[in-house]
């Protein structure tokens, strides 16, 4: 959701759609409606299964504290229920599209699973079209934004098994033909999913009219093709969240953002000019500063965050710590070599230590290293036993893609490790070979399989205050942890003590003041999105 900004507050209502007067922008049809979709809450399996009866997963929201109640008690699941924006802002705060978890809740079914495999990573800024080899997931599991949303339509984490997509699809699909226009969405978005989806009808508000690209005549389509137009129209709407920038295209939200074009230092990489190239030509150019023009909060001061809004003597400490690589001699944390401004992502795959850590902190400490995880001729021998859960193999245990447990030694989670050289997941594969390839000089698949132990998505760190717990588990609850986490693992990297640890890690070289300036640089990040 874009942010909009209005001279005029006024708001009027027509055909049950809220406009913006004519001075906010609006947004593009696709991402209205990819809105709606990304709300609704009949495609679920409890609809499916008790059409009209609530899910119970729902009744609370999961928080590292307290928790809360439910944000759509009395509903189904749908793609809000894990990725919020305002819905307890005034008690738990904003989010960027994530959630307050460390694990969210999901529909009961017969598995017996009740939360999430992983944390819910924000959606801002997921996708980036000058990055190439984007994948979706912690661990790489889909191709496309659309795959994302089909996956998740038809998923466990709406409740349905593995074998039971077919029955997803024709539950969405049916969901969509037969809506009658009346629910609070219809009535909200230009009315039922049949006119707005064909699009045609002389009805329906120019500004919910979708561009030909995006219609289908659910009368004629297809189950697949009706799913597929509604995952592009989903695609559509967490493709376009992100945040603010300028007229300029560079961002523009944060303290950090301010300081950039305050001392008019470069914003963004130069044509031609690799992210890391950037980042060390940006540390240069700080390093060499003579004078220096602070950003004062006192001028500006957050909404949403705890905080105010300026950039410092100490953020600049911390800045200088992120973009350096550290050594015995100098302070460095080496952030910028996984988190590359100005997105702060590679959007690529490193292990950070963190399943290890988890694994040991149960089983005793150097039981990850001894594990024995299956090579690729062994995997593909069994993969029922080694590999997720899929409609050919329903009843995997997936010990690979699991919580840690005191009671199933063997249980961890091995991230991108379960993707590549799947078979069962042929959609990613070109892109995540592209991605391990640059780290390899054979590439052959056992190598690479080897390489991608353990290994999960660099999330962004924009705007990461509104957007924890951390890590791909939720284990950590501070920035303070975090960095705290990451010094520990540097020195089990360097003793050679951390299994396929990020070669990266090596760099960090911290101190406790180190990290307190480090941390004021990441808040310096924050912006406040909405």
């Amino acid at each position: 959701m874009k942010k909009l900004f209005a001279l005029v507050a006024l708001l009027f209502t027509f055909s049950g759609y809220v406009f913006a007067d004519e001075e906010s922008e609006a947004d593009p049809a696709e991402i209205a409606i990819g809105e709606r979709l990304f709300l609704e809450t009949r495609f679920a399996q409890s609809w499916y299964a008790h059409p009209g009866k609530a899910d119970p997963a729902l009744n609370e929201t999961r928080t590292t504290g307290k928790p809360l109640n439910g944000a759509f008690t009395g509903e189904t699941m749908n793609c809000r229920a894990c990725h919020m924006v305002d819905e307890h802002q005034d008690k738990a705060g904003m989010r960027t599209y994530a959630d307050y978890a460390r694990l969210t809740p999901i529909p009961s079914r017969k598995d017996g699973k009740r939360l999430t495999g992983r944390n819910s990573m924000s959606l801002v800024n997921i996708s980036k079209d000058d990055i190439d080899n984007i994948l979706f997931h912690f661990d790489g599991e889909f191709n496309s934004l659309e795959d994302l949303v089909v996956g998740t339509f038809t998923g466990r984490n709406f409740g349905w098994q593995a074998d039971e997509k077919n029955v997803a699809i024709k539950h969405v699909a049916n969901i969509v033909r037969n809506d009658n226009g009346k629910g609070d969405l219809a009535q909200e978005f230009g009315g039922s999913y049949r006119i707005i989806l064909r699009g045609t009808d002389t009805g329906i508000p120019s500004e919910l009219r979708l561009p030909s690209e995006y219609r289908v005549d659910v009368d004629t389509a297809s189950d697949m093709e009706i799913v597929n137009a509604v995952a592009k129209l989903v695609a559509a709407y967490t493709g376009d969240l992100g945040f603010a920038v300028d007229d300029n295209g560079h961002y523009s939200g944060s303290p950090y953002d301010a300081f950039l074009k305050t001392n008019k230092l470069p914003q963004a990489p130069a044509k031609g000019e690799s992210a890391i190239a950037y980042g060390q030509r940006l540390l240069d150019k700080v390093e060499m500063m003579k004078a220096v023009t602070f950003v004062d909060g006192n001028k500006h001061d957050f909404e949403t965050h705890k905080q105010a809004f300026h950039f410092k003597a100490k953020e600049l400490r911390g800045m200088k710590l992120f973009f350096r690589t550290g050594s015995t001699s100098q302070s460095g944390g080496n952030c910028a070599s996984c988190h590359h401004a100005p997105h702060f992502t590679d959007f690529r795959f490193h292990n950070t230590g963190i399943s290890q850590n988890m694994y040991d902190v149960v089983h005793g400490q150097g039981n990850f290293q001894k594990l024995d995880i299956p090579d690729l001729a062994k995997r593909n021998q069994s993969p029922g036993r080694y590999l997720p859960a899929t409609a050919t193999h329903p009843d995997a245990t997936a010990p690979f893609r699991s919580h840690v447990s005191k009671d199933k030694t063997g249980y961890t989670d091995l991230g991108l490790w379960n993707i590549f050289a799947n078979p069962a997941m042929p959609g990613p594969q070109k892109k995540i070979r592209a991605v391990l390839c640059n780290a390899s000089t054979t590439c052959k698949d056992d190598e690479l399989l080897a390489r991608s132990i353990a290994t999960f998505k660099t999330p962004t760190i924009r705007d990461t205050g509104h957007s924890a717990p951390y890590m791909h588990n939720g284990e950590l609850n501070t920035l303070q942890d975090v960095l705290t986490r990451y010094v520990q693992n540097s020195v089990l990297a360097r003793q050679g003590k951390l299994r396929n640890g990020d070669k990266e890690l090596a760099g960090i070289h911290l101190t406790a003041t180190d990290i307190d300036d480090l941390v004021a640089f990441l808040d310096a990040l924050n912006e406040d999105y909405d």
